[in-house]
């Protein structure tokens, strides 16, 4: 879009920055209205009603492509930002707008260490005892939407990044819950999108 219109890049500032947050606090209220809708419509039986849920849902699909179209555009239009987004895109597993999210979410991606970065996603074990406490470690705090948002590419990339599967497959045949291997795999990718973001370069799959 920005190539079409000729549109030439310059600094993401903050009134810009603070438009992303607000199109990205909208896209996830279409979100929820969405899930809302479509469990309404499952359960309408009035013709009427059921042709203006379906009508809703349209205008939502809408509504959810123009702000992506926006908050793309937005972010193309810094050289810098527009870098960052085809870094972490180049992850296996993460999609264009999944990859804005987590800068968006988490500006200071980039500038921490690996427990930081899974701490401010959520995604950092957290020990609630001492001593030989040998419960599940939860994980709790940072930002629920990026968790929410890092789960599913985590499945994908489970299946196309071979350290990744190899990292999952190893927790399961250890005994470890499929949850739980699955949460290591989203809490990697973070660190991965952190020392990809840190070093300036795109992944790349490592040779066998």
């Amino acid at each position: 879009m920005s190539t079409a219109l000729q549109l030439v890049p310059k600094p993401l500032t903050a009134e810009n920055l603070h438009d992303l947050k607000e199109l990205l606090s909208a896209r996830r209220a279409l979100i929820k209205d969405r899930t809302a809708t479509k469990a309404r419509k499952a359960t309408a039986l009035n013709a009427l009603v059921k042709q203006q849920l379906e009508k809703r849902l349209r205008q939502i699909e809408n509504d959810i492509a123009r702000i992506d179209a926006l908050m793309l555009d937005t972010a193309q239009q810094d050289s810098s930002m527009s870098e960052r987004l085809g870094i972490v895109f180049s992850i296996p597993g993460i999609g264009v707008i999944t990859a804005l999210m987590i800068l968006v979410d988490m500006p200071e991606i980039s500038a921490l260490n690996n427990k930081a970065v899974a701490s401010l996603a959520g995604l950092a074990p957290m020990s609630q005892c001492s001593g030989k406490w040998q419960g599940k470690a939860p994980i709790q705090g940072g930002h629920p939407h990026l968790r929410n948002a890092i789960f599913m590419p985590a499945l994908v990339a489970i299946r196309h990044n071979a350290d990744l599967k190899a990292k999952y497959e190893q927790l399961v045949a250890a005994g470890k819950e499929k949850k739980v291997a699955i949460t290591a795999a989203m809490r990697k990718l973070f660190v991965l999108a952190n020392a990809l973001l840190r070093d300036s370069r795109k992944w790349t799959e490592k040779a066998a």
